[in-house]
């Protein structure tokens, strides 16, 4: 207890970082042990850090070194914490209105967020939809209930599932920007890369499948709109290409995964499913993340059409056949 009442230097601190080091602790041992020992007087994870690498790197010295010009002054202790507790404050604040608050410079305050804080400002996460607590719950017992479904019947579960969704299709679907990375020289210049909208033209994609490949697809020019007759009838083409593709499904029965777009929930389809002897799988509402062609199948095909340019409707269909076909039956 009497140690943590005792300050200590920089150098005397770096000392013991160096110290540690030597004996093979790691960064984050090294920060744990101070932590313990000195609490609140402990430098921070990013700084303990640096040393590390710099004695990796073969320095000895725990003195600054010499830097030409006046020395900076501003990114001590007492700032750090300042810009942190800012930070912690307002996660949104911008470097500009922290450096307006404690008259220093931006580029001081951009040198101890990234570099003595280790801190990075990132974007929020999209999600399609905030649920309510019932909305919530219904997901948990679906998800519950898939699970128990498969436990009780594994060896045949996914043998039965179909599963289906809409997409559109663009005649040109601009690349995104990880796609567009390129590797440089330090010296090269940065790539550009302008802003473009996806194309007017498309057309939507009805898509059906199963651990198989794809079963069925109908596409539909843009201006027509999917209704509860017009998807009724898909389900009775699915029914037969179930029986040309699929031999022995139907038998086993078939267990049908769809989303709750008005058109598949609609008195019609419903009546239509119930015919053909289809099982449905219940889907929560707004829940993309449980719908297979929204996270897995759709976003693998559009990643390969982005950057590519369709002249017609016949040619971006062309383009996505060539994709399914070209999908060995491990990647369903």
């Amino acid at each position: 207890m009497f140690a943590k009442k005792l300050e200590f230097e920089k150098v005397e601190l770096r000392s013991v970082i160096k110290y540690l080091f030597l004996k093979g602790l790691s960064g984050k041992e090294i920060f744990a042990d101070i932590t313990d020992t000195l609490g609140d007087q402990c430098p921070s994870y990013a700084t303990i850090k640096n040393w590390v690498a710099e004695f990796k790197r073969g320095r000895s010295d725990v003195k600054d070194e010499h830097r030409a010009g006046r020395p900076i002054s501003v990114t001590t202790s007492e700032n750090i914490d300042s810009v942190h507790d800012m930070i912690l404050a307002d996660r949104r604040i911008g470097l500009k209105r922290i450096a307006e608050a404690l008259n220093i410079s931006y580029e001081r305050v951009f040198h101890i967020v990234h570099h003595d804080l280790d801190m990075r400002k990132l974007s929020a996460k999209w999600i399609p939809r905030c649920l309510n607590a019932d909305q919530k719950r219904f997901r948990l017992t679906t998800s519950k209930e898939i699970c128990r479904r498969f436990e009780a019947d594994s060896s045949t579960f996914l043998d039965r599932l179909v599963t289906m969704d809409e997409t559109w299709i663009h005649h040109y679907d601009p690349e995104t920007k990880e796609q567009s990375k390129e590797w440089k020289h330090s010296g090269s210049p940065r790539p550009k890369k302008f802003r473009v909208q996806k194309s007017a033209g498309k057309i939507l994609a009805s898509v059906f499948w199963d651990k198989d490949g794809i079963i069925l697809t109908d596409y539909l020019e843009q201006g027509r709109t999917i209704t509860g007759t017009y998807y009724a009838e898909l389900l009775s083409k699915l029914r037969k290409k179930i029986v040309e593709k699929r031999r022995g499904k139907l038998t086993k029965g078939v267990l049908f995964l769809q989303d709750n777009a008005p058109a598949h929930k609609s008195l019609i389809a419903m009546r239509k499913i119930h015919e053909i002897g289809f099982e449905l799988v219940d889907h929560p509402p707004y829940s993309p993340d449980l719908a297979p062609s929204d996270y897995y199948l759709f976003p693998n095909l559009k990643k390969h059409l982005k950057g590519k340019r369709f002249s017609t409707n016949d040619e971006a269909i062309r383009a996505a056949e060539e994709w399914f076909a070209d999908q060995d039956k491990e990647f369903f």
